[in-house]
């Protein structure tokens, strides 16, 4: 088992990022494990225009990158490795992923969410055959095309607006009676002539052989059916918190999300919880950012507590070990 880490940070988002900055500047050993790649949904976030200190747009790519240039040089290590569980023994937190065993006393969990899915005919399989969710990762595969996006939030309506830079047509459709995103972003989508909105209204149905050729959408008021025809369907209606390597570990709501104290710390002394698999996160970048710090100043003060108590024998601290 590798204890060269002081700390071990699972998931490459910007929670992730962040916290690693501050842990190596604290001259703390740390390690990113990230099964994909750096970024997480940020990656596939086009406009982003509410994150503090970037009054023009930005993008999510343009932004992971600086943070992660920031992370590197302070010298962050990021390996391409996936978690497959997480254990505690007599206080370590023991890292499996699929190419080793690592092990700390303090480890934080950043890995991220997954998009989540209708659950309807024809999704699955026509999954990368005209079926997506990212706009930002596809949308240039979709010019002049007609297109639908499932959802009524932030991500939802800066997506749909994105498309409209190559779809023909883009038809936003939305199970409730009105949309929850930002004002700013509903005022650019509703003035685009390219933009339609079904309110009230599901996808029953995705269909297509080799490629989406259309939809079955239902209204959930009057019932009634309609065949809609399009090639591609972007879907944007939340996600799934990524908990499933920690098994029983720890005390999950039904949506899989961690509970955490205002440390960031979840009910096992030195493991924390940060960004969108925490419970009762925001879900936004600056919030993430926030969490990350917190967990790994958090984290640095475990770390200097074990010391002085003697506790902290597996693990080598490097610079940061005190002489008795």
């Amino acid at each position: 088992m590798n204890t060269d880490y002081d700390v071990i940070i699972v998931g490459g988002g910007p929670a992730a990022l962040a916290a690693a900055v501050y842990t190596c500047r604290a001259l703390l050993k740390t390690v990113i494990f990230e099964k994909q790649y750096v970024g997480g949904q940020l990656v596939g976030t086009d406009l982003i225009e509410n994150y503090p200190g970037f009054p023009e747009v930005i993008s999510g790519v343009d932004l992971i990158q600086r943070m992660e240039a920031q992370a590197r040089r302070f010298g962050v290590e990021i390996r391409y490795e996936e978690v497959m569980k997480l254990q505690v023994e007599n206080g370590l937190k023991i890292v499996t992923t699929d190419t080793g065993t690592y092990g700390s006393h303090a480890v934080i969990l950043a890995a991220g969410a997954e998009p989540k899915k209708l659950g309807v005919p024809g999704e699955k399989e026509l999954y990368g055959k005209g079926v997506s969710y990212c706009a930002t990762c596809d949308g240039a595969f979709f010019r002049g095309k007609d297109v639908v996006v499932v959802g009524g939030g932030d991500s939802a309506i800066t997506e749909a607006i994105f498309l409209t830079k190559y779809a023909n047509t883009v038809n936003i459709i939305h199970r409730r009676g009105e949309f929850r995103a930002t004002k700013i972003y509903l005022d650019e989508a509703m003035s685009n002539p390219k933009i339609k909105v079904a309110f009230n209204t599901i996808i029953e149905s995705i269909h297509g052989q080799d490629k989406v050729d259309g939809i079955v959408a239902q209204n959930v008021i009057t019932k009634d059916k309609k065949e809609m025809p399009c090639q591609g369907v972007f879907v944007f209606i939340g996600s799934v918190p990524n908990t499933g390597f920690l098994g029983d570990l720890l005390c999950v709501d039904v949506g899989c999300h961690i509970e955490t104290n205002i440390h960031m710390e979840t009910s096992i002394e030195g493991l924390y919880a940060v960004g969108d698999i925490r419970k009762n996160s925001y879900r936004q970048i600056a919030t993430a950012i926030g969490e990350g710090v917190t967990a790994a100043i958090a984290a640095e003060h475990k770390l200097s507590e074990l010391r002085a108590l003697g506790k902290e024998k597996k693990i080598d601290l490097g610079k940061t070990k005190k002489e008795d």
